[in-house]
């Protein structure tokens, strides 16, 4: 029997593989290997909480594998546009130059909305289920993707590096719900929508992991390590930015994250031992090194 990390490991391999058989179906361009480029790698949490979600209500992986692809590809557009020069300006994602190091700029935007679209495409397939099943998980996406979910935590985040006075610890906590939280929230859902079940245990789980999950990410680039990590590491602080560690110090910070894995695993509880490997998701956001 696989443990955690053997599970998630294999799990995130099936969905590169189809996410790379996906792109081999597009035209062979710059932007196509740029695309290619930026979904290898990365823990694939996301698509995992998709795959065990559905795995509870009994949705076998060949259906789910196409909603998983589409977060991850969601996901990875949002890491090429959010790694630009006017935005964080990364030029390290995962250990290897960013899209618009590797390549240019203006593929980089490219690559990430074809990445977005193609999100779309893949929750739309038909093997993705029933016809309005597809359509719920689309539009749910779209409203977890936009300007109600992860493109304003986003544009919030952005506003705050300008802004006379640091963020309040509720505000921190407004911004990551739609930066962070939003596709975590998705993803954990979206196996009740395609059973057609009632979602709220797990959306009352994703918020409390999603915000743990960031709060780990403040921690990590405080404590963690740049070789592990892959990417710039203190560059929150560098830039004079209100985060959950510097409104609460770091012991305050590790305290808080791990009562939301409380919070968490308690919401799914109701769902006995077929929850279990969602459990193991709440425990890794808060230790884990990357």
């Amino acid at each position: 029997m696989m443990d955690f990390a053997e599970r998630i490991a294999a799990n995130a391999a099936a969905v590169e593989r189809h996410l790379n058989l996906y792109i081999d179906g597009y035209e062979p361009q710059p932007v196509i290997d740029a695309m290619r480029y930026v979904v290898q790698g990365g823990k694939r949490m996301r698509a995992y909480m998709v795959m065990e979600s559905a795995a509870m209500f009994g949705i076998l992986p060949e259906q789910s594998i196409w909603p998983a692809a589409a977060i991850e590809a969601v996901h990875a557009y949002s890491l090429v546009h959010d790694d630009l020069p006017c935005m964080d300006d990364d030029d390290m994602r995962r250990g290897r130059p960013t899209v618009h190091k590797a390549w240019d700029q203006a593929t980089a935007v490219l690559a990430g909305d074809a990445l977005q679209t193609m999100g779309f495409e893949l929750v739309l397939n038909a093997q993705a289920g029933p016809a309005e099943v597809r359509a719920e998980l689309a539009r749910t996406l779209a409203i977890a993707s936009g300007a109600h979910g992860m493109v304003l935590g986003q544009a919030l985040d952005i506003a705050a590096e300008s802004a006379e006075t640091p963020l309040t610890l509720e505000q921190i906590e407004h911004l990551q719900n739609g930066k962070t939280g939003a596709l975590i929230a998705w993803s954990a859902t979206s196996g009740a929508i395609m059973a057609q079940q009632d979602i709220t245990p797990l959306l009352t789980y994703s918020k409390a992991v999603g915000l743990a999950f960031q709060i780990a990410d403040d921690i990590l680039d405080v404590e963690g390590d740049e070789a592990k990590t892959g990417k710039r590491l203190n560059k929150d602080a560098d830039a004079g930015k209100a985060t959950f560690v510097s409104l609460l110090g770091l012991t305050g910070a590790k305290a808080r994250a791990r009562a939301l894995v409380d919070q968490a695993q308690e919401a799914i509880s109701c769902y006995g031992n077929k929850a279990e490997n969602l459990q193991d998701v709440a425990r890794f956001a808060i230790s884990r090194e990357n």
